[in-house]
């Protein structure tokens, strides 16, 4: 056996397992201090801002998981070269605390799981409640609105029913009415009655036509706000399970197996 390879080797190990445990315990905190800023402000009881930081957990949660393995390579580095002697006492040996930090983050996933699903529903059944508010105040100024637009429309019809048939015609060229507006106003010019159904007639249309769109509206809000709860349930509640369950079994793995050295 070469010396020389033998020496390379040696000096190599100490130098990976600092390198990675330095990388492993950088990303880790990183991660930790961005969650905690990008939080900012804490506002613990605001369901809003809860499903955000869940949010932001999860999509940050495979991190810290990285930084644990890089962690724990180093040290198995340190072990399997001897350049930490195996500790008696499993509350000093380094290991121990990452896999204890490893089943902190399950545990803090496995909350976050059901949180966040009770969260975004809670957010739902509350925005749907504010859609079918402004839904019905949306149809309640429809009424006003609509008083107001077949008052304007009889006050025209009466100041042109004025007009001489010659004005009318006038008008007509000048484009300041259509055809179908010039023999309306002849009609009633000659017949006053057939105004109130008209009107009525007209109010009708603009009513169903409006409440129309109004459902249509509401009905397209409600079906955007069930997919995106649905999305955000499902991407931000899987994930936080898995990652549960991947950190969990990281930290008691390795905590069983400590206490067999």
């Amino acid at each position: 056996m070469n010396p020389n390879n033998t020496l390379g080797t040696s000096s190599i190990s100490p130098l990976a397992s600092r390198t990675l445990k330095t990388v492993g315990v950088i990303v880790i905190l990183a991660t930790i201090l961005d969650t905690l800023i990008l939080s900012m402000p804490y506002q613990w009881v605001e369901r809003t801002w809860q499903i955000s930081v869940s949010t932001q957990i999860v999509d940050r949660g495979v991190v810290p998981l990285v930084g644990l393995v890089l962690l724990l390579v180093g040290f198995w580095i340190d072990s399997s070269t001897r350049e930490i002697p195996p500790s008696k006492t499993v509350w000093r040996n380094p290991r121990f605390y990452a896999f204890v930090l490893s089943s902190l983050l399950g545990l803090l996933f496995l909350v976050v799981f059901p949180l966040h699903l009770s969260n975004v529903a809670q957010e739902r059944t509350a925005t749907l409640t504010q859609i079918n508010q402004q839904a019905t105040d949306a149809e309640t100024q429809l009424n006003t609105r609509l008083q107001s637009e077949i008052s304007s429309q009889r006050g025209q019809i009466t100041q042109l029913l004025g007009a001489t048939s010659d004005q009318i015609t006038q008008l007509e060229q000048n484009s300041q009415l259509t055809k179908e507006q010039a023999d309306l106003i002849r009609k009633f010019k000659a017949d006053p009655k057939g105004i109130d159904p008209f009107l009525k007639q007209r109010e009708e249309e603009l009513r169903t036509r409006s409440q129309t769109e109004i459902r249509s509206q509401k009905q397209q809000a409600e079906q955007t706000l069930s997919t995106e709860s649905l999305k955000s349930g499902l991407r931000v509640g899987v994930s936080s399970l898995l990652l549960a369950i991947g950190y969990t079994l990281m930290g008691w793995t390795g905590l069983l197996s400590l206490r067999k050295l």
